[in-house]
């Protein structure tokens, strides 16, 4: 990854800004500029900020737990260690560097800790400017070299699926396959899970996002499963529903639906189509057979680095999608009391269409 040349384009913002420094604390916006990839362990408990000078290098801003990661991944900043606070240091550091005026990211930023860092920066005579989006802008649209990083993402994932699929027999419960899944998944490379697996079976397949219990899985009932990995930094997302044992009518019915609402999606997309017509092409579809307020989440979202990010496939989302983009595809129907039928792929936006990144088709064995 070129962390300079995302950084050169972080100045380039602050200069157009008129604004001498930005402090990054959202650790997706961390690693994206710099490779540093601890995360925070919640919002109140920071593992740095990277602070970015209009010019010059980058400065990584940490405590002693993560000096050895910090200089190992981030070989392109300046670390520096924090042992009063990160306000003690800023107070040195900022005049040091002739900033005048810090941006910060408000949407993420804690808001006691920006009370302080205001004050902190007025006693320097150093205006403080809250930010929103500045550096997710960047981030919308991927390089190809972070393409290839998802797509192995994703092929890894569908490599956990389809093993943890032969081993899912009567006695298996909710919680026995999220653990397996998890479990397969870091055996097999992963960092991590990209988010908690979703396993729901029978009438809990229903709730979207449904936590796993110890529940058996149910013979002849729809089986859900939700799952993603971070491999190399980047996530993947898909879901598989099927019916454990022997599909009826009804369950054949719907999931047919579902699959027709989400190729309808993905032939809709191409660059220079909004997100809400995505979302239309597939609603419309479920819509008209009779359960459209079954379907009561957007079509999909941004994947990256962050599990969910820009751009939303939703109904509110009228800007226009841009070749390099990636994002589900997860139409869904739920009805209360039997179940619910949901299937997502992911695909990159590409100026005459979309490249589809899954190639599973386990889920279709129906």
């Amino acid at each position: 990854m070129d962390y300079q040349k995302r950084i050169n384009k972080v100045q380039a913002a602050l200069r157009r800004k008129k604004l001498d420094a930005i402090l990054i604390s959202e650790p997706a916006n961390r690693r994206y500029l710099c490779g540093y990839s601890a995360p925070d362990h919640g919002i109140g408990e920071s593992s740095g900020v990277l602070l970015v000078p209009v010019a010059g290098q980058a400065h990584l801003l940490t405590d002693f737990r993560f000096q050895l990661q910090a200089e190992a991944e981030a070989a392109l900043t300046t670390v520096t260690l924090y042992p009063k606070g990160l306000l003690a240091l800023l107070k040195e550091m900022l005049p040091d560097l002739g900033v005048r005026s810090l941006g910060f990211e408000s949407d993420y930023t804690l808001h006691s800790f920006a009370g302080k860092l205001t004050d902190k920066c007025a006693g320097l005579g150093i205006k403080t400017v809250p930010l929103v989006g500045l550096i997710e802008d960047l981030r919308i649209i991927k390089e190809e070299s972070e393409i290839d990083k998802i797509r192995a993402s994703v092929r890894l994932n569908e490599q956990v699926f389809q093993e943890i699929y032969t081993e899912i027999h009567p006695k298996s419960t909710e919680i026995d396959l999220a653990i397996a899944i998890e479990t397969c998944m870091r055996r097999r490379g992963a960092e991590s899970p990209s988010f908690n697996s979703i396993v729901a079976t029978g009438s809990r397949s229903a709730l979207p996002h449904a936590v796993p219990g110890p529940v058996q899985i149910l013979q002849n009932q729809p089986l859900m499963i939700d799952m993603g990995l971070i491999l190399d930094g980047y996530c993947s997302d898909m879901t598989r529903t099927f019916a454990f044992g022997n599909a009826d009518a009804r369950y054949l019915e719907i999931h047919r639906l579902v699959r027709k609402a989400q190729l309808a999606g993905i032939q809709s997309i191409r660059a220079g189509v909004t997100g809400q017509t995505v979302d239309q092409a597939a609603r419309d579809i479920i819509a008209k057979a009779g359960y459209g307020q079954n379907f009561g989440h957007a079509l999909g979202h941004g994947v990256g680095i962050a599990i969910h990010e820009a751009p939303r496939l939703s109904s509110r989302n009228r800007k226009r999608l841009k070749s390099g983009m990636v994002v589900t595809v997860e139409p869904g129907i739920y009805i209360p009391g039997w179940g619910g039928i949901r299937l997502e792929n992911m695909v990159v936006v590409r100026e005459d269409g979309c490249e589809i990144l899954n190639s599973d088709t386990t889920w279709l064995d129906i």
